[in-house]
Formats: structure tokens, C-alpha cells, sequence
């Protein structure tokens, strides 16, 4: 490491992240809130004192260029004194820039330059991004006037030696008057679910609901810009009517009539934008990132009826990943390094230390084993119907838990589902858990002719296999498919393949390691804990198996 150079990348926004990218290496990535253990914990003053310096060891190393990315929150007032924390913490090299790049420009980074595509349209679409006046890229606003509106969508024509801009929707922030589909999609949310980041249960619920019934219109949709009616804010404003899943009132029907509803004209109107990229484009690849590129039921469709011929979400298209996007960027564009970095797997966290497992399990009571043959004790335990969690070496940047930080169960129990849902994840009975399949042997049991490592995608489950499968099928026939290889996860891989030679089925359940309201694990003390705290039967860590003793 002689002559490596390191660009370190940071997001002071929701979901905040920081990555330390070499020249040669790629040394880490992760988000803030696995350290902290509050879900989408957003950056703060002190985060590299009281977080990243203390868990992160790969930030001693000398740096070269940190490339920071702000949104459209008040952390951007506090930019000299993070500065100044950088400065006081880091090794910095001599004269390093400290640079700031704008919020869609790091998702371009993390998408596009990280995708297996040479050319490709690239689309950026989130709720808000930077405000116009700290654009870091050659868009122009129409005048001056506009310095304070926030850019929503984004897109890009992209090519090895240039990126061009060929459009960008922006928005006054009247958060009476919101614009675009993140806007949508969040304002939808929050009118069924209290809180912020529950865009994935408003995904489950829709399957439940009518999309007619509330005979609300489409959005509105006109080159590059989505405008919502004025019959959506009538309905969004009346959260009385739909406060089901916060104060208990309104019904269940009505509030996934509305997700149903809600979830068809954000496909819809997606498509309409993809077919307006693919005119200005002509090219066949599509990069997609942004918070709305989580929904896997639309990414899905983009798969099925887009023009283009190639679609790739990365496992970590919101904001979590934007200091990768920050790192590339640093590297690239400041270093004059052109690495072939491409999304291999999503296993950037750091490396886990098992010091001090065998006497952590012995103070908790419990068992701790070391079989011959690991992978064939979890495939008895599975079969039997005993569920497993599996924490294996680097953790996931994304939300999807790939097999590094996973709960696994047989997919073809019928009553798995619900028992996962209470009495380990704590959370509603309508949300659907994730299958994991050999990439081998996915097209068996799913409508899909490649490889989707990412979980990115809701896909057909093979009419035969809708029963078989009833773990891992949702209510409208689709799920959330991950498919392995052995150049993906070779533990995993070979855990699906021992499971299949036992059953003859090359599938699992696989959903994220971590209760309700919990990001997932991240250290083997927090996958105990969790452990002891829930009903998961036995807790994988190669070459270790640990089980709750016998109730007396």
C-alpha cells in the first residue's frame, strides 16, 4: 500500500454514510446508522468523533481528497465546523481538498460508474436533492429566481468520457404544492404510515387494495417533470380518514385501496418517464438510483415493459450510497484515477472481529457449537422448520440483507411467514419476505432470464411453484428475488445448493437480520442479542452454531 491513494466519501444527509475508496483497494462503506443503531440516522457534527474514527480503522490511513455531499437539510450551515472536525480527526496529506459535490451528481456516481454498462440513461429520482445555487454540475436554471428550489429528478445521458444533463425537475418546496414521484410516494406514505421510511410497507400493502375504488386520476406526466393532481392532495390532506396503521381510525380496506391506487400511478408514471429517457437516449442500458429506486414492485415492471433492453438498480440507490457516489467522484474526477469499479456484491462494511464470541455466548446461557459440517447442521435445522440467522464476514451497505446479515427459513411453510412477522421482525402481518435462489436454477421457479444479486426486483413466481412456495409468494403472486452464484456468496451459494440436493428445491427465505424499527445487525453482540430477544431458533456465525438451551 506503498503507493495507494485514498479518497474518502461522506453524506451529511438522511441515511448518512461515509466509504474510503483506494486507488488499488476498496477498503469500506457504511452507513451511520449501524453504529448508531438508529434507522436512517442522518448526518450530525461529531459523527467522526463519536462514530466513524472510533469503528472504522481503515480512517487512519493517510487521505487524500474527501469528497462531502449535502442535501437540502440544515447540515449544510454547518459546513466549516464539520470541516474543521475533518481537519482536527483525519491524516490528512498535504494540502487535501475538502470539496462538496450535489446530491443527484453522487447518485449519478454510485450508479452509472459502478454498473456493468459502458453507455447507458441514467435516472436519478428522490423525494428532494441540493438546492439549485449548490448545483455542482453544468445544469442551468432558468434564472436566479430559482437559486432556491430543490432539484427531484434528474437525468443523464452517460458515456465514458462524458455526462451530459439533458434534464432536471425542480421544485419550489411549497410542501402544500409537492412535485415529482418521490414527493408522491413520500406524502402517500406518510398519510397511512406515521413516521419517515415506510415506503416499503406502503410496497406490501398495495397488493391488498383496488386501485379503482377511490377513482382517484394518474398523475400528470410531460417530458422529464411528474405533477400531482389536485384529487391527490384532497385525498393526501385527509389523514383522519386514513389513520388505520397510526391512531386507529379508518379501516384497513380503505388505507391499501389507496396504496393500491398510490402504487399504480407511481409505476405508471414511471414508465412514461423511462419512455421519455429512452427517446432522448436511444441507448439500450438503464441506470436507475434514488430513494424511488427501492421499489422493486415498479423496478420490476421497468424490467418487463421498458424499451430499454438492460435495467440496473444498485443494492444501494438512496442515500445511503451517495458516499460511495462521493468516492468514485473524488477518484475519478480529482485523482485522475479511472478504476474498473463495478458492483460486484454489496458486502462493504467493515470487517467483523469475532474476539470474545465464545465468552459473550457462555455469559448469556448459551450453546455454543463447532460442527464438522456447518452448512449441513443449518440445512437439518431448516428442513425441520426451525429458522436460522446467518452473520457471515463483511455487512451489507444496502437495506437488503444478501446472506451476510440474513434470517433463513424453508419457503415452502405455509405458517412461516406469519410466525417471522411477529414473533421475530415485530411488524405488520401483510409485509412479504424475500426469497433467495440459485442463480443456477432460479428460472425453475420464477419468471426471470438474468441474474438479480440485489434484491432489487419484484418478479413472477412460476404458477406451479405459487403454493409450493408460500413463505416467499405474495398475495399477488410476485416476490422479491435475489439470485446467488458462487462469485456472489460461495457460503451462501453452497448453503442453497446443499438445501436443494436435501429437498429439491434451490430456494430459501431470506429477510433482514433485525427487529422492528432496528436497522439490521451489524456485530455478532447484536446479532445475539437479537438472538435472545426473538424466536429465531439458531444463529450461524462459520465456524460457529449457537442455540438457546432447552426450555426446562
Amino acid at each position: 500500500m506503498m503507493n495507494e491513494r485514498f479518497v474518502l466519501g461522506v453524506n451529511r444527509t438522511l441515511d448518512a454514510s461515509v466509504c474510503l475508496l483506494g486507488s488499488e483497494l476498496f477498503l469500506c462503506s457504511t452507513q451511520k446508522e449501524r453504529l448508531t443503531r438508529a434507522k436512517h440516522d442522518g448526518g450530525a457534527l461529531g459523527d467522526f468523533r463519536g462514530f466513524y474514527m472510533k469503528r472504522l480503522p481503515a480512517l487512519r490511513n493517510q487521505i487524500d481528497v474527501v469528497v462531502e455531499c449535502y442535501a437540502s437539510d440544515e447540515e449544510i450551515r454547518n459546513l466549516e465546523q464539520h470541516q474543521a472536525e475533518l481537519k482536527e480527526l483525519l491524516n490528512l496529506a498535504d494540502n487535501a481538498p475538502i470539496i462538496q459535490i450535489s446530491h443527484h451528481l453522487a447518485h449519478l456516481y454510485s450508479s452509472y460508474f459502478l454498473s456493468p454498462f459502458e453507455h447507458a440513461a441514467v435516472m436519478v429520482v428522490d423525494f428532494q436533492g441540493s438546492y439549485v445555487k449548490d448545483f455542482s454540475e453544468n445544469w442551468r436554471a432558468p434564472g436566479p429566481e430559482f437559486n432556491d428550489w430543490l432539484e427531484v429528478s434528474t437525468f443523464y445521458k452517460a458515456g465514458p468520457n462524458e455526462i451530459v444533463c439533458l434534464g432536471k425537475q425542480i421544485w419550489d418546496g411549497n410542501r402544500r404544492r409537492p412535485v415529482g414521484l418521490g414527493c408522491f410516494y413520500n406524502y402517500l406514505t406518510t398519510t397511512v404510515f406515521p413516521g419517515l421510511g415506510n415506503e416499503g410497507k406502503m410496497m406490501g400493502l398495495a397488493p391488498y387494495g383496488d386501485p379503482t375504488k377511490l377513482r382517484l386520476p394518474p398523475l400528470i406526466v410531460d417530458g422529464p417533470n411528474v405533477n400531482i393532481p389536485d384529487e391527490w392532495f384532497l385525498v393526501l390532506r385527509n389523514r383522519d380518514r386514513f389513520g388505520h396503521f397510526w391512531k386507529k381510525q379508518g379501516s384497513f380496506e380503505e388505507c391499501a385501496d389507496l396504496a393500491a391506487a398510490g402504487q399504480k400511478c407511481f409505476e405508471d408514471a414511471l414508465l412514461k418517464l423511462v419512455d421519455w429517457l429512452y427517446e432522448q437516449t436511444k441507448v439500450e442500458n438503464l441506470c436507475f438510483a434514488g430513494g424511488t429506486a427501492l421499489n422493486c414492485v415498479a423496478n420490476g415492471r421497468l424490467l418487463r415493459e421498458s424499451k430499454f433492453k438492460n435495467v440496473f438498480v444498485p443494492p444501494s440507490p438512496h442515500d445511503g450510497g451517495t458516499a460511495l457516489g462521493c468516492a468514485v467522484y473524488g477518484m475519478r474526477e480529482k485523482l485522475g484515477v479511472r478504476r474498473d469499479l463495478r458492483w460486484v456484491n454489496d458486502f462493504t462494511g467493515p470487517e467483523p472481529c469475532l474476539s470474545g464470541l465464545e465468552v459473550m455466548v457462555r455469559n448469556e446461557g448459551l450453546e455454543l457449537e463447532q460442527p464438522a459440517e456447518i452448512i449441513e447442521v443449518m440445512v437439518d435445522l431448516l428442513e425441520r422448520g426451525e429458522v436460522v440467522a446467518l452473520f457471515q464476514g463483511k455487512s451489507e451497505l444496502g437495506p437488503r440483507a444478501l446472506g451476510h446479515r440474513s434470517i433463513l427459513a424453508d419457503p415452502r411453510d405455509p405458517q412461516i411467514k406469519s410466525r417471522i412477522n411477529r414473533y421475530i421482525k415485530g411488524r405488520e402481518w401483510f409485509r412479504p419476505l424475500a426469497p433467495a435462489a440459485l442463480e443456477e436454477t432460479a428460472g425453475r421457479y420464477f419468471v426471470i432470464d438474468r441474474p438479480v444479486q440485489f434484491m432489487q426486483f419484484a418478479v413472477d413466481v412460476c404458477d406451479e411453484w405459487c403454493s409450493l412456495l408460500p413463505g416467499i409468494t405474495h398475495t399477488d403472486g410476485t416476490a422479491r428475488l435475489q439470485t446467488v452464484s458462487p462469485a456472489d456468496d460461495h457460503f451462501f451459494h453452497s448453503l442453497l445448493k446443499a438445501f436443494e440436493a436435501r429437498t429439491g428445491i434451490g430456494v430459501l427465505l431470506n429477510t433482514s437480520f433485525n427487529t422492528k424499527d432496528e436497522p439490521i445487525v451489524e456485530t455478532y453482540a447484536e446479532a445475539i442479542r437479537t438472538f435472545i430477544g426473538t424466536d429465531i431458533d439458531a444463529l450461524a456465525i462459520p465456524p460457529f452454531l449457537i442455540r438457546k438451551p432447552p426450555q426446562a
